[in-house]
């Protein structure tokens, strides 16, 4: 049985005749220590449906399965519970508290772990040496680099070493160094065994990925398991509308072929 499960996932905003389907019936697997990336154009679903993935936006219909866990049978309680034990969240914006420490953000989710207090600061610690950041750990926000506040943010969501990341757009607002170096460390926990889901609009970030879901219109209409036929159908997309402009050819990209 796969580890992750969607079956026919739907979520409507509004009712009647002005309902909008973000998501309209989507349906896959992931197996246990996969890397999916989830590529789409703005509105899309594509982050409608990491939130569903995230057990934090109920579907208007279907069922979403992680390690045999109906995720939305469950209580509000025990789906927080499934959050905690579960999933790392990487967002695009950081959302780190930008009056407390490095090492103080990192402590943020074990807040409610049954833990003491230096035990929790050692897990801070481990997860900010995982991510080469341990020697900035008294450091705040603001004294440190975009990058290494990604890093930051990376370190918190796996501080409680869950066996399921998610990613929203991790390198959204990096330049193109810093996002390599971040994706190199996403690469790293999955080949440890981590399962990560990651939404990007790079076609360089993508490339790190096992496996590409393509979102259109709150619809699947692509799942390429070979990471190089997303740069097959990018070439297509080429021949049907020229690029405007070079600098647009050269920000487009293409994926690694290793």
């Amino acid at each position: 049985m796969s580890y992750i499960i969607a079956e026919d996932l739907t979520k409507h905003y509004g009712s009647g005749d002005v309902a909008v389907a973000a998501v309209a019936g989507i349906s896959f697997q992931i197996e246990e220590g996969e890397f999916i990336g989830i590529m789409g154009e703005s509105g899309s679903g594509k982050s409608t449906l990491l939130g569903m993935m995230g057990a934090m936006n109920a579907p208007t219909s279907g069922r979403f399965v992680v390690d045999e866990i109906d995720i939305y049978t469950l209580g509000q309680e025990q789906r927080a519970d499934f959050r905690r034990e579960f999933l790392g969240f990487i967002f695009q914006s950081f959302h780190l508290v930008p009056y407390l420490t490095v090492i103080e953000n990192v402590m943020l989710p074990l807040a409610v772990v049954k833990a003491g207090k230096k035990e929790k600061r050692e897990m801070a610690e481990e997860a900010l040496r995982q991510v080469g950041l341990k020697d900035k750990a008294h450091r705040l926000p603001s004294q440190i680099s975009g990058g290494e506040n990604e890093r930051v943010a990376i370190a918190r969501a796996i501080v409680n070493e869950p066996p399921v990341l998610l990613a929203d757009e991790p390198t959204g607002n990096l330049d193109t160094k810093t996002s390599r170096e971040i994706m190199e460390l996403l690469k790293r926990f999955n080949r440890k065994g981590m399962t990560i889901v990651m939404v990007t609009h790079s076609p360089e970030c993508a490339g790190f990925a096992q496996r590409i879901l393509r979102v259109c219109d709150g619809l699947l209409v692509g799942d390429n398991s070979n990471v190089r036929s997303l740069d097959q159908w990018q070439r297509k997309e080429r021949q049907k509308e020229p690029l405007p402009d070079q600098n647009q050819a050269v920000a487009l990209g293409s994926l690694p072929t290793g």
